[in-house]
């Protein structure tokens, strides 16, 4: 029984590849259009990789970018500190100076109040 069954499978197979032509000629197709998409994928994959690796550079620049300025920021901070202290110190000495030329003044002019200027020390 064996052999009559290889037999008929053996026929069948010759019908069936008769019938199968046209769609091994459309799974060969079927197959060059999916290895095409596969090279289309690869291809955007890898672009996409390359993106990714420009975008990371101009991040890490940006970053570094970042860093310096907070540095340069951080220093005109600092001397603005000592300006503002330099500033404040000029200001309390020529205070100091014009309170003492007006002590001369009211010395110098007696009680006489016309020529006394009036100035008040907010330090």
């Amino acid at each position: 029984m064996a052999p009559t069954m290889m037999a008929v499978i053996g026929i069948g197979g010759k019908h069936e590849n008769k019938k199968t032509a046209a769609p091994e000629s459309e799974l060969k197709r079927r197959n060059e259009a999916l290895e095409k998409e596969l090279r289309e994928s690869k291809e955007r994959e890898e672009q996409m990789r390359r993106d990714l690796q420009s975008t990371w550079e101009r991040l890490r620049v940006a970053e570094e970018a970042e860093e310096r300025l907070c540095s340069q920021l951080g220093e005109l901070e600092a001397e603005a500190v000592y300006q503002a202290r330099d500033y404040h110190s000029r200001i309390v000495s020529l205070m100091d100076q014009l309170s003492h030329a007006q002590t001369l003044l009211q010395k110098a002019g007696g009680s006489s109040s016309s020529s006394s200027i009036s100035v008040t020390s907010s330090s």
